[in-house]
């Protein structure tokens, strides 16, 4: 009986680390599928449905193991919905992390330097990031706008130019909330210091950002503009800026006239002294940064050159030179 015994005792002693080796590969050895999976997994699927999927598309041995590892870290109901791609050797436990960080496939969006609001939806719609119709009332919405912590009519000029990443499927609020995001991690700064030295509240700031971003696609010039605008200001001389007149107009055809300029509108700084009421497009970093630090200048002035960058002048007579020089250069043309 007792050699029975012994021989017992010695098949466990065996028999546990054979059983600790299936154990261990049961649920964290590498499993590899034998191509690229994709899987879907939407809003509210569960567990089960997930685990099963998985092991019928090869990406691992058994549903049962990724199912005990969530249930025994107590995270069953913490799987991330998204697109997921599967194509390289990862265990259970790899896979199970995954799901629960939500390591989805990213899409992105591009906004460029300048877009308007209009332009921002426009393109979102574009992509498929959203309805157009949903979109346009979203940033005209008062309680979306307060609950973002703006204080506007609109979020124009408050969703950042950016290229962005993000989970397919996100929803149009997410996203535009994203947007603002991004923009505040810009100005809750030492800027935001920078604009309050300069008398400017956080809306001022950005509109004056955006008539430069509008002006200029040149970042060195950026200051440059800005110190004309600022010795505007400063002098309470009208900044007679084209873009913001451009803005107030309904159905722009891209034929600035004087008709356009002698056209009444909250925005037509030929007329109105002083910023517009908002902004009238997303600038980019490099115009929030100039607006805050303007080049010390005595400009009042600046002229197209033709070439992309621009004359300044201090006087009025400097200025009409400059101007007919651009003429000229465009009639050779």
């Amino acid at each position: 009986m007792r050699r029975y015994f012994l021989w017992f005792v010695s098949f466990v002693i065996l028999l546990i680390p054979a059983l600790a080796f299936i154990f261990y590969a049961f649920l964290f050895s590498p499993q590899s599928p034998e191509k690229l999976v994709q899987i879907q997994i939407q809003s509210g699927t569960g567990l089960n449905k997930v685990a099963s999927e998985l092991q019928a598309t090869g990406v691992i041995r058994s549903a049962l193991a990724l199912k005990l590892l969530a249930r025994w870290n107590h995270q069953s109901g913490k799987i991330q919905a998204g697109n997921y791609q599967f194509k390289n050797p990862a265990s259970p436990r790899e896979i199970l992390d995954r799901l629960i960080q939500g390591d989805v496939e990213k899409v992105s969006l591009t906004i460029p330097e300048g877009f308007t609001l209009q332009q921002i939806i426009a393109r979102m719609a574009e992509k498929g990031f959203g309805k157009q119709e949903k979109l346009s009332k979203l940033v005209y919405d008062t309680n979306f706008i307060q609950s973002l912590g703006i204080n506007a009519e609109s979020l124009e000029g408050y969703l950042f130019p950016e290229t962005y990443l993000f989970a397919e499927g996100i929803d149009e609020k997410a996203l535009l909330k994203m947007m603002v995001t991004q923009f505040r991690s810009y100005v809750d700064s030492e800027l935001m210091r920078d604009a309050e030295k300069l008398g400017l509240t956080l809306h001022q700031w950005l509109t004056l950002a955006s008539i430069i971003e509008k002006e200029t696609g040149i970042v060195a010039e950026m200051p440059l503009i800005s110190s004309v605008f600022h010795n505007r200001l400063k002098r309470d001389i009208p900044l007679q800026t084209d873009p913001t007149v451009i803005y107030g107009i309904k159905d722009f055809d891209g034929n600035i006239t004087r008709k356009h300029l002698q056209t009444p509108t909250p925005y037509n700084t030929y007329l109105n002294r002083g910023l517009p009421p908002g902004p009238i497009a997303s600038p980019g970093l490099a115009a929030l940064q100039a607006a805050v630090h303007p080049a010390e200048t005595n400009f009042l002035y600046f002229v197209a050159r033709g070439d992309g960058g621009h004359t300044f002048s201090k006087t009025l007579k400097e200025h009409n030179i400059a101007v007919r020089e651009y003429l000229k250069q465009r009639r050779r043309k």
